[in-house]
């Protein structure tokens, strides 16, 4: 079964690139839209304007966040943003945690995994600041089973209950 489109209720620019999104489920965000604008070349270069930013609203019923007049093409789907949305989360211990529960890694197999010291990954569990770049990792192996079968090395001793299910 198949996840229902994101819809979007409201929305409000609230920086030169980013916006608060109210969602049609009850759920709200702050997407920094900086990095898709900058990577976008000349389709996207207009929305640097702050002028022009800050026409952002809802359009195709709930399914994109469109700029400028009527028929533009200035525009962002709902679940790109709901995907930009989940990126730009904080990630902290109880999500370090879940997610290594979720992968079935002993904190070992996750330090390999990570390119991390085993008391660096416990620090991060305990309460110690993710860097970005180790969420952006886990996120993309919970996203990406290559990414796990690619790199992941099993260790026999203390090895919590089973392999990991992807």
């Amino acid at each position: 079964m198949t996840e229902p489109l994101p819809r979007i209720a409201l929305v409000k620019p609230i920086e030169p690139t980013a916006i608060e999104i109210g969602w049609k489920d009850g759920r709200a965000d702050r997407i920094d839209l900086s990095g898709w604008i900058g990577s976008g070349g000349e389709v996207l270069s207009a929305l640097a304007d702050p002028a022009v930013f800050a026409t952002a609203r809802p359009g195709e019923y709930g399914a994109a966040i469109v700029w400028g007049d009527a028929d533009g093409d200035l525009a962002i789907d709902s679940v790109h943003l709901s995907l930009l949305a989940d990126e730009q989360r904080p990630f902290g211990a109880a999500d370090a945690a879940a997610w290594q529960e979720q992968m079935s890694l002993s904190n070992q197999e996750t330090a390999d995994l990570l390119g991390v010291a085993v008391s660096t990954w416990n620090a991060y569990k305990a309460g110690a600041v993710i860097p970005q770049s180790i969420a952006m990792l886990c996120r993309a192996i919970r996203r990406d089973p290559i990414l796990m079968h690619a790199h992941y090395r099993p260790r026999r001793a203390g090895r919590p209950g089973g392999a990991p299910e992807l």
